[in-house]
Order: structure tokens, then sequence, then C-alpha cells
């Protein structure tokens, strides 16, 4: 792939991060804002493993859609997300299946909120159709090309 423009935040444009070994099975992660994690393939550390970035990737995608359409109605009280999956192997190969991403948003009483309640279940309609490019893009399939640089 030619090199191209970063343009991060929401917007249109390439993404790319970029991993360092740091040792067997730990990376350190670079986006090209240098923001920098800690990446851990085995599971035996506190640091994410990526299956739980890729169930992070979902659910923050998400939760970025429905926070900015609800949050200009009223701010919330309480907005936890969970995203979870089933690890599974289908003869050779692994993946995820029954993959759910679940809002426990809570907006204060009074006319704000209850507008931002009902707003609510559009809101998320929304990301999971149309808005979260990460769920989407595990929708849609998308073909991945690996390769020696």
């Amino acid at each position: 792939m030619a090199p191209q423009t970063e343009t991060g935040g929401t917007g249109l444009g390439h993404r790319s991060v970029t991993m360092t070994r740091t040792h067997k099975g730990t990376y350190l992660v670079t986006n090209a804002r240098g923001g920098v994690m800690s990446v851990g393939g085995g599971g035996e550390s506190a640091d994410f493993t990526p299956v739980e970035l890729f169930l992070t990737a979902m659910a923050a995608c998400s939760a970025t859609d429905v926070d900015f359409i609800t949050s200009r109605i009223a701010e919330p009280v309480q907005f936890d997300v969970t995203s979870e999956g089933e690890k599974v192997r289908d003869g050779a190969e692994n993946h995820l299946t029954d993959i759910e991403v679940t809002f426990r948003v809570r907006f204060p009483e009074g006319e704000a909120g209850d507008r931002a309640r009902g707003r609510l279940p559009r809101a998320i309609e929304q990301t999971r159709d149309r808005l979260c490019t990460v769920s989407r893009t595990v929708q849609r399939g998308a073909p991945i090309d690996m390769h020696e640089a």
C-alpha cells in the first residue's frame, strides 16, 4: 500500500498503527498521533490481548457514535458499554461468535433526559447499521492482505 496522509479522529482517510516487539508476545503499539499502549498476545499479563482490543474497538466505536448523538440532548448520568463474544475453533480456524455490544446508558429525569432516552434505541441502531466503522467492517467482511515488507 502506498504511503498516505494520516487523518486521525473520526474523519475519513487512512489509518495505521505500528507495533514493535518488546519481548516474546508483548508489543508496543503507536498511533500516528503518538499514543502508545502495550499489547500482550498471551493473556499472561494485564495487557490487553488482540481479541480484547478487537472487542474494545467495537465498543469504543459504537459508544462514540451513541454518545455524540444522545449527549447533544442530555448529559448521561451513566454510560457503560460491554462488548463480548465467544472465541471458538471451527476446524482449523479461530474466530469469534455470538458477538454482542450492550449499552447501559441512563439519563437524568426531566424533559431533556426523556428525549435522550427516546433517542437511544435509534442511536444504537444507527451505529450498528451505518456509523461504526469497526462493526460495519466486520459485518461486511473485508479482505485482509498480509505480506512481508
